[in-house]
């Protein structure tokens, strides 16, 4: 592996972001959006991290036994080469989950067909008329193809969206979840509340505006996080 340090920081535990396993977090650095809301944007615009590919297997050499998987997150992993990555994480026997915005469907494509992911979680940050304002990013067409490729490779996945208030309305809401249905996604769709941090990118405050859950219209399994 090189020597460079593409991991801005690792989780050495959690129960919560891979559902059924208990895994270590993956931080790499950089991300080729920047949505308003994020609230680690000391990842996002980061160059370099604290830690090289070499120092995460160190360190999950001595978590076997202990830990089941590992998530790969960021920041936006798929900016970075992952397989060989993957593959050390697996030959040491440890399922992987990816947590990506999906504007990197190739690489998401190679990562499956190779099985080198076990479980996705996709971000869907907006329907495609909100999309660049919250995001930054004109490439809602790439997060289509990756979700379409999932669908139709029956993977294990999950798509979820964060909230806030003054952003998405319940209105947006059901409007993307009529795009994944209409799609074929048929699984829960989750929704996260936004935290709010000091350094988020767009220093959002809480919402000055009430999000009415019973606007919903539920035409998907719907859970919040």
């Amino acid at each position: 592996m090189s020597n460079d340090k593409p991991i801005y920081d690792i989780t050495p535990f959690t129960h919560v972001d891979y559902p059924g396993k208990l895994a270590a977090i993956v931080w790499f650095s950089g991300c080729n959006m920047r949505c308003m809301y994020c609230y680690n944007s000391d990842i996002v615009f980061s160059k370099e991290g604290s830690y090289s590919v070499d120092d995460l297997l160190d360190f999950l050499k001595r978590r076997i036994g202990l830990l089941d998987g590992v998530v790969l997150s960021g920041g936006e992993p798929t900016l970075h080469d992952l397989e060989p990555v993957c593959r050390s994480i697996r030959e040491l026997g440890f399922s992987i989950k990816l947590d990506t915005n999906g504007l990197n469907p190739q690489r998401v494509k190679s990562l499956v067909k190779k099985g080198l992911v076990d479980y996705i979680a996709l971000d869907f940050k907006a329907e495609s008329e909100k999309f660049g304002y919250i995001t930054g990013s004109s490439r809602y067409l790439n997060f289509i193809e990756t979700l379409d490729f999932l669908i139709a490779e029956g993977f294990d996945f999950e798509v979820r969206t964060t909230v806030h208030a003054d952003l998405l309305d319940p209105d947006d809401i059901n409007r993307m979840m009529e795009e994944l249905k209409k799609r074929g996604y048929e699984r829960t769709y989750y929704l996260q509340r936004f935290v709010e941090t000091p350094d988020n990118i767009a220093h959002l405050g809480k919402p000055t505006k009430t999000f009415d859950e019973t606007a919903l219209r539920h035409t998907l399994p719907v859970s919040w996080r």
